[in-house]
């Protein structure tokens, strides 16, 4: 049985858990769970397991080498005994506690341990709520423990008994248990770990044992009532973001920083040390316990009910991933994990109310069709991919004021969909159509061209990806492939010029997706013609589906503008209207 295997059969007694305290809360008047931030933290636990794929070697690789290769002591009939056992998890958890002791004291380790403290509530859902990039780094503290002889097989076990131990410290229905609260990790020692509390602060690190917080001079008793989260409240849902946010601030404060050493300091420094500079001209106001508030954006009925399907949706579709992770190929496991983590971003963004419910439906649906068609389930596929117009056809058709020539260009899309890659010849005069569409959309609300350069830019880059077709094309299609790059480009050229004159960031969204439009046009082609391209699927339909999302989402109707007879447009050397 594999790791990821173990973790499947754990997860429906983790919910199970989850479930009872759940319920137990309820009956007691306590209830201690948000639905949103259960899904939050699951979700990162999620992540954190889907994304072990890519870390195997840092997590195993490097510990089975120095095992191997720089062992002081071998004696595995020793560490294979009952007691050899025992010693190896008390050393696991003495190493724990460094890893997660600096993991609080410096900023890039507490870059990747932040994701678990990120919850204002405290429950079981927080336990699994853990970082994506923890074994970055993480992998150096145990390496003791190989050095020591511990064999792999022990290391591995006694690190699955010490996570496992620490789900059920994450409660706040479980009090104080005297003597136990002196010798172990308890509730109401973690509770206080938890806590943004002055007293409370950088304090019970143990993973199973509390005795190293009390013997190292950093335990603290629970006195007073926790305050959970962070100092610098991570205010969303998003996952990517969640796991991002502190290396983001640790870069732009590096980048700010004047000094070179203090580029260095940033990272290595106490969390939320900054240089003088840096801080005076970027101040942050400073943490006032008073002042926190929870985050908890508004959600409807609808909302959630469709939130807690999806989600359900999301588990089995990790649990069958986790499954078949230790034999599948490195690159489709990649993609899965990319769909995993754009369905919980969509999911995540729905909840605060970023997009709409049936965005979701189109962002996993063109996901799922992009990996199918990229890992060779070609029958699967060939449903997904008209669903995707479909779906993006009904999102725009209920958005309120109907923009038929948005419509008109998702129908031959959907018609180009369809055709393609059978009937090359139909399939492009559909999507050469869909193009003409887009161009007349986005002339309803600005001038031709309204940007020279952009013209300029996007001719010329037709232009080269003609070049390098034009020796591979058949006569029959080198006037058609000059046609459509023409009008790609053209419609390239029209959006960015478009987004010029409107100068707000649905049209600068709309731009980027007539950009990357053009992009997936011209992968498609290289690959068909010129030179094959590894995974080809995958960046085709990754790069096509991302432009019509990001032009669906942000087509917006203005009021049209009509060009005066008396005035030249751009492109002939005229103002750029503003």
């Amino acid at each position: 049985m594999s790791q990821y295997q173990i973790i499947v059969y754990a997860t429906p007694v983790f919910l199970l858990l989850i479930a009872i305290e759940f319920a137990y809360g309820l009956a007691k008047g306590r209830n201690t769970y948000r639905l949103d931030d259960a899904i939050s933290s699951i979700a990162l636990g999620m992540l954190s397991e889907v994304t072990k794929v890519f870390t195997l070697l840092l997590r195993v690789g490097i510990y089975a080498a120095v095992f191997e290769t720089l062992a002081l002591w071998r004696n595995d009939g020793f560490w294979m005994a009952w007691y050899g056992w025992v010693l190896a998890l008390v050393f696991y958890d003495f190493c724990y506690y460094w890893l997660h002791r600096l993991g609080h004291e410096s900023a890039v380790l507490w870059a990747a341990h932040v994701v678990h403290h990120q919850s204002q509530d405290y429950n079981l859902s927080t336990a699994l709520r853990q970082t994506s990039s923890g074994a970055l780094l993480g992998w150096v503290f145990y390496v003791p423990m190989a050095l020591a002889g511990v064999p792999p097989l022990v290391f591995g076990i006694v690190a699955m008994v010490d996570l496992l131990y620490q789900f059920w410290v994450h409660t706040e229905h479980v009090p104080k248990l005297g003597w136990f609260d002196r010798v172990f990790v308890s509730p109401s020692n973690h509770r206080v770990h938890h806590a943004v509390n002055d007293r409370y602060l950088d304090r019970n690190y143990g993973g199973i044992l509390i005795v190293w917080d009390r013997i190292f001079g950093s335990f603290e008793e629970e006195s007073e009532k926790c305050i959970y989260g962070t100092r610098s409240p991570l205010q969303s849902w998003d996952p990517l973001w969640a796991n991002a946010e502190v290396y983001w601030a640790l870069m732009k404060d590096s980048w700010h920083a004047k000094s070179w050493a203090d580029k260095l300091r940033v990272w290595i420094k106490p969390p939320g040390w900054r240089p003088a500079d840096v801080a005076e001209r970027f101040p942050k106001p400073a943490f006032d316990i008073a002042k926190v508030t929870r985050y908890e954006p508004q959600m409807t009925k609808q909302m959630a009910g469709f939130a807690a399907i999806q989600f359900t949706a999301m588990l089995f579709g990790a649990t069958a991933f986790l499954w078949n992770a230790e034999g599948m190929p490195l690159p489709h496991a990649a993609v899965w994990v990319g769909v995993f983590a754009l369905s919980l971003w969509a999911l995540a963004a729905a909840m605060q109310g970023r997009i709409a419910m049936v965005e979701v439906l189109l962002l996993e649906a063109a996901a799922l069709a992009t990996a199918t068609a990229a890992v060779g389930m070609t029958d699967l596929h060939r449903w997904l991919k008209p669903l995707v117009m479909v779906i993006a056809i009904g999102f725009v058709l209920h958005r309120g004021r109907v923009q038929w020539l948005l419509v008109g260009a998702l129908v031959f899309s959907l018609v180009g969909d369809v055709l393609l890659p059978g009937r090359f010849i139909p399939g492009l005069v559909a999507f050469l159509i869909a193009h003409l569409c887009y161009i007349a959309l986005f002339r309803r609300d600005a001038p031709w061209f309204a940007s020279r350069k952009a013209l300029a830019g996007t001719l010329a880059a037709a232009v080269v990806m003609y070049a390098i077709l034009f020796p591979h094309l058949p006569p029959v299609l080198k006037v058609a492939v000059a046609a459509y790059a023409l009008v790609i480009a053209s419609m390239a050229a029209q959006a960015i010029g478009r987004a010029s004159v409107l100068r707000d960031q649905h049209a600068a969204g709309v731009a980027i997706g007539a950009v990357v439009f053009m992009l997936s046009d011209s992968i498609l082609a290289i690959n068909k013609f010129a030179v094959r391209i590894p995974m080809q699927e995958f960046w085709v339909l990754a790069t096509y589906y991302a432009a019509q999302v990001l032009i669906v989402h942000n087509a917006r109707a203005h009021a049209p503008v009509a060009q005066s007879p008396n005035s030249s447009p751009a492109l002939f050397g005229g103002a750029t209207p503003r």
